[in-house]
């Protein structure tokens, strides 16, 4: 099922312009590299990040925040602790949180842990496509995607130099974003922040995935016209995303 591309640039737009007008709070369970960068793109964005993994408050945290990311970038213990409280308080709060489960290809444990998280019912999944395998089974195609999403109840959100964002119904490909991309630490986990933005106050998954990508992706590609390499790529991302509008996202958007 497609919309048209019309649609998806101003449902982009709106969601993006929702975040800005109520300011959510995602709560971020994320690796060391990736918290400063996570949480400046989501202020960028017009979110508010909290990010302590401290037992004695966490379930405080995130009972109160909008959404909740789940990242499995530091695999220790403390955080494996973490995970569990915080995935008890937004369930019971009934809380929409967001699973990236950062490097499962390259460990058995983590992998392991990450289907006993994908059994709680996360909003969605973003995660890239070595990793897709270990916690699907399968290569990645537009069918083992939708299979994926509609056996798990989830949105599955693969992100590369194409996007497939999916719930076993509804399909979107989006092909924005810049190289630099790629050379920037914590871009992903930060896309997975902003995907939890977008799920507070968007209520359809799908929808939230596609405008959180879509907007990572354009103001990627606006940062690429003026920096000069990574490093100034960094910056010049963030400032694209606080300046992002329903304008630019429907003259840039590349979907199908």
């Amino acid at each position: 099922m497609h919309a048209p591309v019309e649609n998806l640039a101003d449902i982009a737009g709106d969601v993006l312009a929702r975040v800005r007008e109520r300011a959510p709070r995602v709560h971020c369970i994320t690796n060391n590299v990736a918290q400063n960068y996570t949480a400046n793109v989501l202020l960028a964005a017009g979110a508010v990040p909290s990010m302590t993994t401290a037992p004695e408050e966490i379930a405080g945290f995130v009972a109160s925040a909008d959404a909740l990311l789940v990242n499995l970038g530091t695999f220790d213990a403390e955080r494996r602790r973490a995970v569990d409280l915080a995935l008890d308080a937004a369930m019971a709060a009934r809380k929409p949180w967001v699973l990236d489960p950062v490097f499962i290809d390259r460990s058995p444990a983590r992998a392991a842990f990450a289907r006993t998280l994908l059994a709680r019912a996360p909003a969605a999944v973003r995660l890239n496509r070595s990793e897709f395998v270990p916690l699907f089974g399968g290569e990645v195609s537009d069918e083992a995607a939708a299979r994926a999403a509609k056996n798990s109840g989830t949105v599955v959100a693969v992100t590369g130099d194409t996007d497939l964002v999916t719930d076993g119904l509804r399909r979107a490909a989006l092909r924005n974003g810049h190289p630099l991309m790629s050379l920037v630490t914590a871009m992903g986990c930060a896309g997975s922040a902003l995907l939890g933005a977008a799920l507070a106050v968007e209520s359809d998954a799908w929808f939230a995935a596609v405008a959180a990508l879509a907007a990572l992706g354009v103001a990627g590609e606006i940062a690429g016209t003026s920096a000069a390499g990574p490093g100034s790529f960094a910056t010049a991302i963030i400032d694209a995303l606080h300046g992002l509008d329903r304008a630019t996202l429907r003259a840039r958007i590349k979907v199908s």
